[in-house]
């Protein structure tokens, strides 16, 4: 397997890795510059030359994704038999830098209600690396046509056409799902957040609505829900940044993505 299909296999299965390159090389060395190793939690895929080299750079780069360290990180290895290693003795003579760079889960971001602020939502967040489920009831709201504006997307966009029950797409979705609901029906809305509250892999839950929209909503997952009032409480709105106070579809849009990327980056815990 290719690095670049390890890479994709890490990624299709959401989990985190480290890309190993040989940066640069002086004098003799098993590998030449620009050798490259994946490592993954449990398996590895190719190789940078074996030996103590490969196999520091190994146990350096499980340390990374055990600490979810995201900074790239440079390692120096001289190759003679005066050098102590920790795997055994390479004295090809040359010396060899190692650059290890994380490869971290991408965050996961689904969209119920891809309307008029939905889709402008979608065409936001296209632009960022992360997984962007689209979903939606309406059949003529996920056309092809429509939905034409993110053929250019960085994000992995999968689309999910639900007519009946879009609920059941919650199970679905990877671990740690930043969850938005935002459709054209307020009884799918409610049914929703009381289907979101009951599915514990989500990350975040926003909703998006008026304060009388969400007392009604409060209600109802407290009366014919039975959830309690901690659980309610996970559910983020109105959703956004409060400073940005515009009604247009695409500020809105723009307020709801800044705010979900200050989560991305830890600053945010979704509420």
């Amino acid at each position: 397997m290719t690095w670049v299909a390890a890479v994709a296999r890490l990624r299709a299965r959401r989990e985190p890795g480290v890309l190993v390159t040989v940066a640069t090389v002086r004098g003799h060395a098993p590998r030449d510059a620009g050798a490259k190793l994946v490592v993954g939690r449990t398996e590895t895929w190719g190789s940078i030359g074996g030996g103590n080299v490969e196999a520091v750079a190994i146990d350096r780069a499980r340390e990374m994704i055990g600490a979810s360290e995201a900074e790239p990180e440079l390692m120096d290895f001289a190759l003679n038999d005066k050098v102590t290693n920790q795997h055994g003795v390479q004295c090809c003579g040359g010396t060899v830098a190692v650059l290890l760079e994380p490869l971290p889960v991408v965050p996961a971001v689904a969209i119920f209600g891809i309307g008029h602020v939905g889709l402008e939502l979608a065409r936001v967040l296209a632009r960022q690396d992360l997984e962007l489920h689209l979903v939606d009831s309406r059949s003529d709201i996920l056309t092809e046509e429509r939905l034409a504006v993110l053929s250019d997307a960085v994000a992995q966009v999968h689309v999910h056409h639900t007519p009946l029950l879009p609920e059941e797409v919650l199970e679905e979705l990877p671990p740690g799902t930043h969850v938005l609901i935002m459709t054209h029906d307020h009884a799918e809305d409610a049914a929703l957040c009381d289907a979101a509250l009951r599915t514990g892999h989500l990350g975040s839950i926003g909703l998006i609505g008026s304060s009388a929209k969400w007392a009604r909503f409060r209600k109802r997952l407290a009366t014919e829900g039975g959830h309690d009032d901690a659980a309610i409480d996970r559910i983020k709105t109105p959703i956004g940044l409060p400073c940005i106070t515009g009604k247009e579809p695409a500020t809105i849009a723009v307020s709801v993505a800044a705010d979900l990327l200050r989560v991305f980056e830890g600053r945010g815990d979704g509420r």
